[in-house]
Formats: C-alpha cells, structure tokens, sequence
C-alpha cells in the first residue's frame, strides 16, 4: 500500500476547491444581465449615487451601476469571486469601481458612506440576517435605499431550488428592515428575463 503524502494531497483540495469557485463565478455571470439592468432601474441609480453591492459575486450588477453612477463599491467574503470581478471589469472598460472583501454582516465601509445598497440573490447566505440588514443601515446615508432581491422560491423547495426566499420568508425580512428603522418597506415580484424576484425595498430617514 502507497503512504499518502499529506503535503501533496492538501494543495490538490485547496486547487479543487478554487476551481469549484472559478466555476462558480463564471456561471454567475451567464443570463444575469436583465436582472443587473432591472434592480439598477428599480434602485433608481444616478449619477449623484454611490452604491454599494453586497455579496457582488464576479460584478455584474456592480459594472450596470457603474454605467450610470461614478461610485460604486463591490463587496463579497470570496477572493476568487473578486478576482474575477477585477478581470472581467478591466477587460470591459469599466474603471469606476472599487472592489473590498468582506461579509455582509461586517461590510469594509464608514457610516453613512452609500447612498444605495443592494444584495442580489445573496441574502438567503447571509449567516446573519439581522446583522446583515443592520450594517447596510449604518452604511446608508440618510435618504438611502435599500434593495434586496431573491429568487421567488416555493415552500417546502430542496436543493438549489431553495436558493432564494419564500413570500412568507420575505414578510420576516421586511418586519426586520422596519425594526432595523426603514421607511417605506414594501415588497414586489418582478419578472427580469427568466427569473421571477421577489424584491424588498426601503429608504433610510432623510
């Protein structure tokens, strides 16, 4: 029987881990362009806005920003996820972009530093919900908005099928943004290219 060589059999984990991300990421990007264009729409992005996307993955809804605002900020926990973010950004020309690693529950940024955040498909991995939704309050300045969008999923839902939020999950979420001193909480179901969103919107007190 041939020993196992530890030495050799980690760095071949770390390897197979960072291709199962690169893969990851790559797949993100494939068919998110009509989401990106409609959150950025819905969030009202202009050229006075500095946003922040939260969980921005490889930043295709960081670059829509981008088109329409000069500050715009990515923040994701993964630096593969960032790396190609970084990548895929430079190749397109779009330069107005600072990417920052971290989580939502702890995000990289002074109070009252954006004036829009967003979180696209990331919340149902926050660890932390109420966390999460406290941090982008004290990044907000007041006036801002807040929008996070999921998946509609179905209850009961296994598997990546369960990747988003329920309509009662959603109702959770807006009662912890009115606790959390949002304004104007509402929810929405949108339809951006083949996915089905359900959305969560409220502004910080102006």
């Amino acid at each position: 029987m041939t020993p196992t060589n530890e030495a050799t059999v980690a760095p071949d984990i770390h390897l197979a881990s960072r291709l199962v991300e690169i893969v990851t990421a790559l797949s993100m990007t494939a068919g998110r362009g009509p989401v990106a264009r409609g959150i950025a729409s819905l969030a009202a992005v202009g050229a006075g806005d500095r946003v922040l996307d939260v969980g921005c993955g490889p930043g295709t809804a960081a670059r829509e920003a981008a088109r329409r605002s000069p500050t715009v900020t990515g923040v994701d926990p993964s630096p593969v996820m960032l790396g190609l973010a970084r990548r895929i950004s430079a190749a397109r020309r779009v330069h107005n972009l600072n990417w920052m690693e971290g989580s939502a529950e702890s995000l990289p940024l002074p109070h009252d530093s954006v004036t829009i955040a967003w979180a696209i498909s990331t919340v149902h991995h926050w660890a932390d919900v109420s966390a999460g939704i406290d941090e982008i309050r004290r990044v907000l300045a007041p006036g801002g908005r807040v929008v996070l969008a999921e998946r509609l999923v179905k209850p009961g839902a296994r598997g990546h099928a369960a990747h988003g939020l329920t309509g009662d999950q959603a109702v959770a979420i807006a009662a912890q943004l009115r606790a959390a001193g949002f304004e104007g909480v509402h929810t929405d179901v949108r339809r951006f290219g083949r996915r089905t969103l359900i959305i969560l919107i409220g502004t910080t007190p102006g």
